[in-house]
């Protein structure tokens, strides 16, 4: 049963990747279709399939759906204000084009340590589409790194969810996992970044140009490059009070409203006010044309929500199909050493469920009870492991393989050929750290 279970999953998944690239479907079709049919194929009961895919939807668009709408405005008004004009000509001018890619590790490693990894696109994509045409250099070359940065600290730095529900499992170290998962983070994301981008753009050509958000500088004057840096931080420094509040001892009012305004959804809301009042008003755009600006850069958003929704229905219909216990249950019987065994869970979790939490928080949880009667076993270092496997290839369940494909105006061919290809290595790259670093700890 667990094999054919497998075997209906690599079929759901070719179902998905033919039809969007061969049978030219919608994503949003492909995805929907492919859920039923591993449903179907799988058994499941015919009156729990539409609730299980409507579960799916709702959980990742009840996280999503607001970030991507706030985000991409916020984007918009960056962009058509020339605040991200101004931020990309800072980098260029500051760092050259020789060492843009490098810069944009940079960013996306320290903002995505207190964001989540797809806060940290809507906040970030825009810029890099910024800087892509001041530049005019390939978007790869700017993109990956950034997005090398914001993965590797998602799927293994604290205080991200997972990597914090691993530790409470596993029972770690919190400060030798933030200790082992930085060592580890910064080579694995200069390689998988900067270094793989500068391989792969000069392969790879995108056909298409990024459509989300679209360069077009309406406003008479230009923001200084002050503002311009204030604006695209301000949700960052919102977020970052969530954290500082966490291990400052304040009264229990101030840590509530700080925990409410450093929320991602009321972070990007306040930013996206901030930017009406001094990238709109301030700059002598009226409130007619912010308005129409509003409305331009939603419309294209909605093909994205739909994406994303149906990848978090067909994820929902891998889980409640008996995908994932399949695999717990063929994982328990391998004899392996925890650090191996707790990679290869969390990998083939990733793979068949598409989400990195959700292949760390289930991993740790199969591999736990394995631990516990044994010595001699960096706890830390589990985490670590997991975290790696959590990352790899991601495909098309995953609704970051759809973020990154339509924010950056790619095939899915061509995000296979990065996208995944970056995450692959982000993974083999970490867990590799924790099997060296295992034999001298």
């Amino acid at each position: 049963m667990n094999i054919y279970l497998l075997i209906i999953t690599v079929v759901a998944i070719a179902i998905v990747i033919l039809g969007v690239s061969w049978w030219k479907w919608h994503a949003y079709i492909s995805l929907t279709v492919a859920s039923l049919f591993l449903a179907i194929m799988s058994g499941m009961s015919m009156d729990k399939i539409a609730t299980s895919y409507e579960t799916g939807v709702g959980d990742v668009l009840g996280h999503l759906v607001g970030i991507l709408a706030l985000g991409t405005i916020l984007g918009k008004m960056m962009s058509d204000s020339g605040a991200g004009m101004q931020v990309a000509d800072f980098f260029a001018k500051r760092f050259g084009v020789k060492y843009l890619p490098w810069a944009m590790l940079v960013s996306g490693f320290i903002i995505g340590i207190p964001v989540f990894f797809e806060v940290g696109i809507v906040i970030l994509l825009p810029l890099v589409i910024s800087i892509h045409k001041t530049t005019k250099q390939n978007i790869l070359l700017i993109a990956l790194p950034v997005i090398a940065g914001l993965s590797i600290v998602h799927g293994l730095v604290p205080p991200h969810p997972g990597a914090l529900t691993a530790i409470s499992l596993y029972k770690a170290n919190l400060g030798m996992v933030l200790l082992y998962s930085l060592i580890i983070a910064i080579p694995a994301s200069i390689i998988a970044g900067p270094l793989f981008a500068k391989w792969v753009y000069k392969r790879v050509i995108p056909e298409g140009e990024p459509e989300l958000i679209r360069i077009k500088t309406v406003s008479q004057q230009l923001p200084s490059t002050g503002i311009s840096f204030f604006i695209i931080l301000l949700p960052v420094l919102l977020m970052l009070l969530t954290v500082i509040t966490g291990y400052a001892h304040l009264p229990s009012p101030l840590t509530k409203f700080f925990a409410f305004i450093g929320s991602p959804v009321i972070a990007l809301l306040i930013s996206c006010f901030a930017a009406f009042y001094l990238l709109g008003k301030r700059q002598g755009t009226d409130k007619h044309r912010i308005k129409k600006l509003v409305d331009e850069c939603l419309l294209p958003v909605s093909s994205i929500i739909l994406i994303i929704g149906a990848g978090g229905g067909f994820k929902q219909i891998l889980v409640d199909s008996g995908v994932g216990t399949a695999i717990s249950q063929m994982s328990e019987h391998l004899s392996l050493s925890p650090i191996v065994l707790a990679f290869l869970v969390a990998s083939l979790i990733r793979i068949a469920t598409g989400s990195a939490t959700v292949a760390l928080t289930t991993a740790a949880g199969i591999v736990s009870p394995i631990i516990q009667h044994m010595s001699g076993v960096n706890l830390e270092l589990l985490v670590i492991a997991t975290g790696a496997g959590s990352l790899i290839f991601s495909h098309v369940n995953d609704a970051g393989f759809w973020l990154v494909k339509e924010y950056l105006g790619l095939t899915v061919k061509e995000t296979f050929k990065t996208w995944t290809v970056l995450e692959t290595l982000l993974s083999l790259i970490a867990f590799a750290g924790a099997l060296i670093i295992n034999l001298f700890v």
